[in-house]
């Protein structure tokens, strides 16, 4: 991996290869990754970066349209201008985001866990995740959050991950800056190829897939058996191998 000193992102593979910029979800940072990184960085420009609220911009108010641009500007400086972006979680809101106002920072787009509008009732989870996730820093919640990375992961995936902070006021403001944002129009308005995984045991953004798969120009859709909402990290290999018949088979181009 390379990154200047307090960079914001890191890149892998070699320079000048096909580019995939992977955003986190709410709470983790780039090291969430790891898995991603060490297999997919043979043939192609591998790219993690840190969100406003997380990571080494834990000190940086989360807000979507920041988020957005952090993820572009990255996009200019480490991809060329020009990368498939696989967002996870609140990083794949933030990628329909850049995706609808800059289309072409984007030659293909990868969600996984993002296929359901926080908007109305099916905003409440995300109000009420946050709110709980408040009232509990600081009273254990970092120690149950590193006995269950522990216990559900192996090392090479838990140790980078712990590594980095939990930031649980920056993944608090970043679920709030989500309720009431619609992305299926977001969606529907960038023309490129998108495929969407997740995972079959998370059940509440896998039955919001549909719709957006129905708005997207070109969609394909993945289930992966046994997986969680952590699709990328509860099943590491069959998410790398779909991302790379994605990129393979819909991603040729310049």
């Amino acid at each position: 991996m390379t990154g200047a000193p307090g960079s914001t992102y890191d890149a892998a593979g070699p320079p000048g290869a096909p580019a995939i910029v992977f955003v986190h979800g709410t709470w983790l940072a780039r090291s969430s990754w790891s898995p991603q990184v060490a297999d997919l960085a043979d043939i192609y420009r591998v790219i993690v970066l840190d969100l406003p609220g997380h990571g080494a911009l834990a000190d940086r108010e989360f807000t979507l349209r920041g988020a957005a641009d952090e993820l572009e500007r990255v996009i200019v400086e480490a991809a060329g201008g020009r990368a498939v972006v696989v967002g996870l979680s609140l990083g794949g809101y933030v990628a329909m985001d850049l995706a609808a106002r800059e289309p072409d920072r984007i030659r293909g787009l990868v969600l996984a866990g993002a296929t359901q509008e926080p908007v109305g009732l099916r905003g409440r989870p995300y109000l009420a995740l946050a709110w709980a996730v408040d009232r509990l820093a600081g009273r254990g919640l970092a120690r149950l959050d590193r006995w269950l990375i522990r216990a559900r992961y192996p090392a090479a995936i838990a140790d980078p991950i712990l590594a980095d902070a939990v930031q649980p006021t920056g993944g608090s403001t970043a679920l709030r800056a989500l309720v009431g944002e619609r992305f299926v129009p977001r969606l529907a308005a960038y023309p490129g190829p998108v495929l969407i995984v997740n995972g079959e045991l998370d059940v509440l953004f896998r039955l919001g897939a549909r719709a957006f798969a129905r708005v997207a120009r070109d969609a394909h859709q993945v289930r992966l058996a046994g997986a969680g909402h952590l699709v990328n990290l509860d099943r590491p290999a069959a998410f790398n191998a779909v991302v790379r018949r994605f990129m393979e088979a819909r991603c040729k181009g310049p």
